[in-house]
């Protein structure tokens, strides 16, 4: 069976990143290496901070195009196993966002 990665690297300017890949310690040596054209490449070097395996491709894009919307304080949540801490931002953002269309 396949395994898909959604991972979260710190950039060298304390920025993070959010990616999805079939294969970690590959795309990450790829990211250390600056050989993919993206965000990463002038953020050097990286620090792999949070990772997670799916067994299907489409939970784990789904996944990624969530954590990639989510915010600095959302993320850090994650990255530390805060999830009672992640649910409180979710519940907050939430509140905000009913109180702009009400």
């Amino acid at each position: 069976m396949q395994e898909y990665y959604v991972y979260i690297l710190e950039c060298s300017d304390k920025s993070y990143y959010t990616g999805f890949t079939t294969d970690l310690q590959y795309r990450i040596g790829q990211h250390q290496a600056g050989t993919i054209p993206c965000y990463t490449r002038s953020r050097r070097p990286v620090t792999l901070r949070w990772y997670e395996v799916f067994g299907n491709r489409g939970e784990a894009l789904a996944a990624e195009r969530q954590i990639k919307g989510w915010t600095r304080a959302k993320k850090e949540a994650l990255i530390a196993g805060d999830f009672k801490r992640l649910k409180e931002l979710s519940h907050s953002s939430l509140q905000r966002n009913s109180r702009k269309s009400g």
